[in-house]
C-alpha cells in the first residue's frame, strides 16, 4: 500500500502546500495512506488535514517517516547534506547541470533513495500534469514592475510579502504604478504558455502595454534586438540546450530602454540560462539585483513567485495534480514511470 507523507516545508517564506484537505480525501478513499505534517505557517491550515482523519505527524519528522513512505514537498530540502534514503516528489531542480543539483544527487546516491521531480511529472504529449506556472507569471510580472516603479522615483525595489489574494496583489501595486506615472511596455516570452498567459494578465491589469512573443518568434535564434526596446522583459520559458540567450552581457551597455528584466523562469546557475546578465536568485527582503548603473539594469529573479499567492497558488496545483496522485499505486508505464526513468538516467551520468 502505499504511504505519501506530506512534509511542511523547510524553506522561509514558503507556505504553499501540494495537496489539499479535499485532495486527502481522496486519496485515503483509494486506500492510500497519508500522513501530513503539522505546520503553523501553512496557507492551509493544520486543523483542515485533522477533520480527514488522516495521520497528523510532527513538523519536519520525514527523516524518521518508513522506508516505503514518499515524501511529498515542494521546495528544497535543507541542505545538511545527509543521506537520502526515501523517494521524494518535490521541484528537484537537479537535472540541467545546476551546482546544487548535483549535491543534491549526490545524497540521494549515498542514501540509496529516489527524487521524483515535480518538473519533470509528464504526460504522453510531454507536457507537465501540474505546475504553478500561472501565479509564477503573475506575482513575477508584478515584482518586475514594483522594481520598474521604483527606478521612476530613484530607488531599488523594496521588500515584498505574500498577499492574502490577487486583488489584495493588484491594489498594492497599482498604488505604486499611479506613483510612476506612465505604464511601462513589456515584451514576454513564453507568452502562450501558463507562466506567460499570468504574466501577461497582470500586466493588462496594470494598462502595460504587452508584446507576445512565443516560439515563432524566437526561431531564428537572435540576436532580438526588439527586447532592448521594451521597458520590461519577462522570461516565461523552461530553457534547455536549444534556448537561445535573449539578453547578452553586451546588453548591458547597449543604448535601450529596458531596465528591468523579470526572469520568472530563474535558472541562473544553469549551462542555459538565456539571460545571463546575472549570477543568483533574487530574494522576497532583496526583490531586485542591480547588475549595471548607468543605464539602470535590475533583475528581478525570485525563485519562489507564487508563494506570494500562497492559498490561490496551492488549490491550483493540487487540483491538477491531485489525478496524477491517485496513480501512485501501480503506475508502470505512465508519468512516475517515466519520472523515475529521468531520475536514473541522470543518476547513471553522475558517475
Amino acid at each position: 500500500m502505499t504511504h505519501l507523507w506530506v512534509r511542511a516545508e523547510q524553506r522561509e517564506n514558503e507556505t504553499r502546500v501540494g495537496i489539499t484537505p479535499e485532495g486527502v480525501s481522496t486519496l485515503m478513499a483509494q486506500g492510500i495512506t497519508v500522513t501530513v505534517e503539522a505546520c503553523g505557517t501553512r496557507a492551509i491550515e493544520t486543523a483542515d488535514y485533522v477533520a480527514t482523519g488522516c495521520a497528523i505527524a510532527a513538523m519536519h519528522s520525514w527523516p524518521d517517516a518508513p522506508e516505503d513512505a514518499i515524501i511529498f514537498g515542494l521546495k528544497e530540502l535543507p541542505e545538511d547534506g545527509t543521506p537520502l534514503r526515501h523517494t521524494h516528489t518535490m521541484f528537484g531542480h537537479a537535472f540541467k547541470g545546476q551546482i546544487s543539483g548535483q549535491i543534491l544527487l549526490r545524497r540521494f546516491q549515498a542514501g540509496g533513495g529516489t527524487l521524483l521531480d515535480l518538473e519533470y511529472l509528464t504526460n504522453d504529449t510531454g507536457r507537465r500534469v501540474a505546475a504553478f506556472g500561472y501565479w509564477a507569471g503573475f506575482a513575477g510580472a508584478a515584482v518586475a514592475l514594483k522594481s520598474w516603479a521604483a527606478q521612476q522615483r530613484g530607488a531599488i525595489c523594496a521588500p515584498v510579502t505574500p498577499y492574502a489574494n490577487a486583488e489584495a496583489l493588484k491594489t498594492d501595486l497599482a498604488r505604486d504604478m499611479q506613483a510612476a506615472g506612465n505604464a511601462p511596455t513589456a515584451l514576454i516570452i513564453g507568452a502562450l504558455g501558463r507562466v506567460g498567459t499570468g504574466a501577461a494578465d497582470l500586466c493588462k491589469a496594470m494598462s502595460a502595454p504587452v508584446t507576445g512573443w512565443d516560439m515563432k518568434e524566437t526561431a531564428h535564434g537572435g540576436p532580438f534586438p526588439e527586447i532592448l526596446s521594451h521597458d520590461i522583459f519577462l522570461n516565461c520559458i523552461l530553457a534547455g540546450p536549444q534556448t537561445p540567450v535573449f539578453v547578452p552581457k553586451s546588453a548591458l551597455t547597449a543604448p535601450r530602454n529596458l531596465s528591468v528584466i523579470g526572469d520568472i523562469a530563474c535558472d541562473p546557475d544553469s549551462d542555459y540560462n538565456p539571460v545571463p546578465v546575472y549570477d543568483r536568485a533574487t530574494t522576497w527582503t532583496a526583490p531586485a539585483l542591480r547588475v549595471h548603473e548607468d543605464p539602470v539594469m535590475d533583475v528581478m529573479a525570485i525563485d519562489n513567485l507564487p508563494s506570494m499567492l500562497p492559498l490561490e497558488s496551492s488549490q491550483d496545483f493540487a487540483g491538477q495534480l491531485l489525478p496524477t496522485l491517485s496513480q501512485l499505486d501501480g503506475d508502470q508505464d505512465g508519468v512516475w514511470a517515466r519520472a523515475r526513468a529521468t531520475f536514473a538516467t541522470h543518476m547513471a551520468a553522475l558517475g
